[in-house]
């Protein structure tokens, strides 16, 4: 749950000025930030680890709702596992708090059981708090 109104939660998601100041786990920023938030539209995060190593992911938007709905795939250049993966991001709003729920349907059990193994909790805590942070300092994208 994030301190802030949906539409910023949305904005900070699909805003590449934003993406590019949370998104990431400790060590790790983005350095190359393709939105194009429309159905149909592409994306492509290219980030930067601690010891220089790269990591991209893209994907395909298949629902643009804001503030409530984000609807994409996901598939990484290195990816260890088959097809895409469906990312489903729901933002919920209550008293200016959101909520953001994340579902993720994989292609296979194979690939969603290779993916667990990862270490993708401890990741995307790191990369939710800061966008805690984020949220806490800046009213952009709040209009």
């Amino acid at each position: 749950m994030f301190d802030a109104p949906a539409r910023l939660v949305f904005s900070a998601f699909t805003r590449p000025d934003l993406l590019m100041r949370w998104y990431g786990a400790r060590g790790w920023r983005l350095v190359e930030c393709e939105v194009d938030l429309r159905v149909g539209g592409r994306w492509r995060f290219v980030s930067q680890g601690p010891g220089g190593e790269r990591m991209v992911q893209s994907g395909v938007y298949r629902e643009v709702d804001p503030p409530r709905r984000l609807v994409q795939t996901e598939r990484f250049e290195q990816q260890s596992y088959p097809g895409q993966t469906l990312v489903r991001h729901d933002f919920t709003e209550l008293a200016g708090r959101t909520t953001v729920t994340t579902t993720l349907r994989f292609a296979t059990p194979e690939g969603r059981a290779t993916a667990l193994r990862y270490p993708m909790t401890r990741g995307v805590t790191e990369s939710y708090t800061r966008l805690a942070d984020l949220l806490a300092t800046t009213s952009e994208g709040a209009s």
